[in-house]
């Protein structure tokens, strides 16, 4: 059994989340939990129905409760704002509120789910370009993407610094966030080479802060990184910031001169 709603394939025989005829990863419970939303789409469903249902009854806290919807609204391209697919109901539960249409995964293999690129690939240009997307909240709290805003438009400033650099704008990176897309994808519509991707997590007045470049072309991982810092200590968190940026820009030229054209030629820096 198949369940397809906006571009995404939930198959239940396979246990598989496919948009776009890509698998997104998710864990077990989430998926148990977005299957039976969507199962469960003409009604309401509470929190206790979820406990028994995902969880088998076992007593779990609010906050992993929590911390599954959010998990699970994420794989979807959803957010607990938005909720144009799951809404939450005040003081009732959730309801998973897309069309959603019912296959097999027979008829799959025969008529995949694809739909077509939203536009034609730019081509890169002819110095080396980056994207930096909009940082995951791991934190819980929505006040917090505020601040992982700032993260990234801090770290996009530094970049743009550069002059060798060809860095695209936050308003076009931004595009992507809330959405579950390869990293390939979003260089082919941004025209880019490399892409940082990352998260944050706040506890008290502790910030961890995770970054990751890749190489767009292929979607392998060049580098990754954890910083953490204190909230009250802003210069010392935006020295830390700072090093994101150049640790990036390191790691990417390092990258540059080690890549070959078609001829087997040595790319500029």
């Amino acid at each position: 059994m198949q369940f397809l709603f906006a571009d995404f394939v939930l198959d239940l025989d396979r246990r598989e989340l496919l948009q776009q005829s890509e698998t997104i990863a998710v864990g077990p419970q989430v998926f148990d939990l977005i299957a039976y939303l969507v199962a469960s789409r003409d009604r309401v469903v509470s929190k206790d129905d979820l406990l028994q249902e995902v969880w088998r009854g076992r007593i779990v806290s609010e906050s992993t409760l929590t911390s599954h919807i959010n998990a699970a609204r994420k794989a979807i391209g959803d957010d607990g704002q938005k909720q144009r697919l799951i809404k939450t109901v005040a003081r009732k539960g959730f309801r998973f509120v897309a069309n959603v249409r019912e296959g097999t995964s027979e008829s799959a293999a025969v008529e995949p789910h694809e739909t077509k690129p939203s536009g034609p690939a730019l081509i890169l240009p002819d110095k080396p370009s980056i994207a930096v997307l909009a940082f995951q909240n791991m934190s819980g709290d929505p006040g917090q993407d505020y601040f992982a805003d700032g993260v990234v438009e801090d770290i996009i400033t530094d970049l743009s610094r550069v002059h060798w650099l060809f860095v695209i704008a936050r308003n076009s990176s931004f595009v992507f966030r809330d959405r579950a897309v390869d990293v390939r994808q979003v260089g082919r519509e941004l025209g880019v080479g490399y892409v940082v991707e990352g998260s944050l997590r706040k506890a008290g007045n502790r910030v961890l802060i995770t970054a990751q470049l890749i190489d767009a072309a292929t979607g392998a991982h060049l580098w990754a990184e954890r910083f953490e810092g204190a909230l009250d200590d802003i210069f010392a968190l935006a020295n830390k910031l700072a090093r994101i940026a150049w640790a990036v820009l390191a790691k990417g030229r390092a990258f540059e001169l080690t890549r070959t054209d078609d001829a087997g030629v040595a790319r500029p820096a």
